[in-house]
């Protein structure tokens, strides 16, 4: 079979039967199709040509071009996956990827907000006006329930739960799941719902929508929240991730439910989770600094 026939029932795969998010898929064509172009160099076109000598040299030839190592990563992951699927349809004698050693990751702690830095920016920044109340609901909602920006983006009308204080998102994987909502982002959402029933008509089921009553897309939000960032002085940029970073830090902080943290923020494997655990630490670091008799004392 030609590899290109091999790369479509591949796509259909996990299109239709996986059911993977657009976003996912794509990453997957992008990895496929830069594998492609660089066998047609090679003059390989059939799947059964494509051996582990050939994966070693595209592995060489992406450490050479200084490809970043979870570039380099992501790539070989999807790459696995595609001749997984192949071996298991006996397309290919066998997977060419497997033993095939991924580069080591360097673990980058996610950035978060101290709790009285979010505090202040929330509350100082309005709410009187449809943009302004939005906004700020959206960054309440981010910070109360951790959730993703997609998961955010696509939340509909129905999803909401005002008398369980709640909300139904759609995370990776397509799997649902409820998320609290505090009491602060519930009292602006039934705000909120005041402006949006003025700017849309019954037929959109978008929670969050735009003036023209559309719904608000990813991209949207995004600038948004860094431009209020901006305006309201903070002192890094504000994007949405960084509110479910500090959400997911300050939950830990508070309660040492690791568990919870994780059905909060929808992680199929705990140690996704744990690496909130190192925030922690480093937060009972910096309090052991400043308060420790011991660590205040200057050496003599």
């Amino acid at each position: 079979m030609l590899l290109s026939d091999g790369y479509q029932s591949y796509l259909e795969f996990i299109t239709y039967e996986r059911m993977l998010s657009e976003k996912t898929v794509a990453s997957y064509q992008r990895a496929i199709n830069q594998f492609l172009s660089y066998l047609k160099k090679q003059n390989i076109i059939n799947c059964d040509q494509v051996s582990v000598f050939w994966v070693r040299r595209y592995l060489a030839e992406m450490h050479y071009s200084k490809l970043k190592s979870r570039s380099i990563a992501q790539k070989i992951s999807s790459l696995r996956n595609w001749f997984q699927f192949l071996a298991q349809k006996n397309i290919v004698p066998a997977n060419p990827f497997n033993g095939i050693k991924t580069p080591k990751l360097e673990k980058h702690l996610p950035k978060t907000l101290e709790v009285d830095e979010i505090n202040v920016l929330l509350d100082k920044m309005p709410s009187d006006d449809f943009l302004s109340c939005r906004d700020k609901t959206i960054m309440e909602l981010f910070y109360s329930s951790g959730i993703r920006l997609s998961e955010l983006q696509a939340v509909q009308f129905n999803d909401l739960s005002i008398s369980d204080s709640s909300i139904r998102v759609t995370g990776k994987g397509s799997k649902t799941r409820i998320v609290p909502i505090g009491s602060k982002a519930l009292k602006l959402i039934k705000k909120w719902l005041t402006f949006r029933k003025s700017y849309t008509d019954e037929d959109e089921t978008a929670l969050f929508i735009t003036e023209s009553g559309l719904p608000l897309k990813h991209r949207s939000i995004q600038s948004r929240i860094a431009e209020w960032g901006i305006k309201l002085g903070a002192t890094s940029r504000l994007h949405p991730h960084k509110f479910r970073h500090s959400c997911a830090s300050h939950f830990l902080e508070s309660s040492s439910d690791l568990r919870a943290v994780q059905e909060l923020l929808g992680h199929a494997d705990l140690s996704t989770t744990q690496i909130y655990t190192h925030l922690d630490f480093q937060h009972l670091a910096r309090v052991y600094d400043s308060a420790h008799p011991r660590a205040k004392k200057k050496d003599e």
